[in-house]
């Protein structure tokens, strides 16, 4: 994949991720006392507990992209890094921080 193609992926797929946590907003919607559920009031506290698996999974992302931009300047992305072989551009266009092929990545979540 051309470098500037992949760049612009990576740096599409920053934005959605940047724009969601921005969206997430600062912090719990909770107050500072506790609240049990069923409490009047707490019901916050789905959202607050869905806002942080979200925020937990938005900046797991945001590192994806980070270490995909790393290798584009190392010269090595659309490389396997777990066989060097060539990750093939429709994979790429999907999921610009790939890191295996389909094959390996199926076997990675198998095993």
């Amino acid at each position: 994949m051309d470098a500037d193609r992949a760049r612009a992926l990576l740096d599409r797929e920053r934005s959605r991720i940047e724009e969601g946590l921005a969206a997430l907003g600062d912090g719990p919607l909770e107050g500072d006392e506790r609240w049990e559920p069923g409490d009047q009031g707490s019901e916050d506290l789905y959202q607050d507990e869905f806002d942080a698996g979200r925020r937990e999974q938005l900046n797991e992302e945001l590192a994806a992209v980070e270490r995909a931009e790393a290798r584009l300047e190392a010269g090595t992305y659309g490389l396997s890094v777990e066989s060097g072989e060539p990750i093939p551009d429709a994979r790429l266009e999907a999921r610009p921080t790939a890191k295996r092929t389909v094959e390996e990545e199926e076997r990675y979540r198998r095993g």
